[in-house]
């Protein structure tokens, strides 16, 4: 590996670390502010996407299969934010605020992400060719991956937050019989 190489490894390491201490204990959890991770996230690669078709000289329209390949990463990401957002476990207090402890599980899935992309990007610029496909339209699919994981997580987590403010359960947390 290269020195360029272990920057980004070295932040994820670190980053991984505070998000598993600070996730040990349950947060606060405001449904009516879920809303705005979602659409920084858009916004974000939306921007990140508009800038590279943008700034890549030898970027050429997508094809048919290109278009699948986003459309799979979107949709893969849809899944996997539905099945992170369930690991959360959300608790309503006496005091009527609701708590959200996140499961290690959900952000080891986000940390396979990053790694994924990090090794697979030499690999497919080499191969991409081979298999007539985009490289460009891979690198877009894990952007878009994020998006989808990110936004269908916060709507999975405000629909049962509604619930248990409402005066149910969370659907996944066992409840002791009376």
């Amino acid at each position: 590996m290269t020195p360029q190489q272990y920057g980004p490894l070295i932040g994820i390491a670190v980053a991984l670390a505070v998000i598993l201490l600070r996730n040990r204990r349950p947060r606060t959890l405001r449904p009516q502010w879920m809303w705005v991770a979602p659409l920084l996230g858009v916004l974000a690669i939306g921007f990140g996407l508009w800038g590279m078709a943008q700034t890549a000289a030898a970027h050429t329209p997508f094809g048919f299969e290109a278009w699948l390949i986003l459309l799979a990463g979107l949709i893969l990401g849809g899944v996997a934010g539905w099945w992170r957002g369930k690991t959360v476990t959300i608790e309503k207090e006496p005091d009527g605020t609701l708590k959200a402890q996140a499961s290690p599980i959900g952000l080891i899935l986000v940390v396979l992400l990053l790694v994924s992309r990090s090794a697979l990007r030499p690999w497919l610029e080499t191969h991409a060719a081979g298999w007539h496909m985009n490289a460009l339209a891979i690198q877009d699919a894990f952007m878009l991956f994020a998006v989808g994981l990110v936004v269908v997580q916060r709507v999975e987590m405000y629909l049962r937050a509604r619930r248990v403010l409402a005066g149910g359960t969370d659907s996944h947390v066992e409840v002791a019989p009376a």
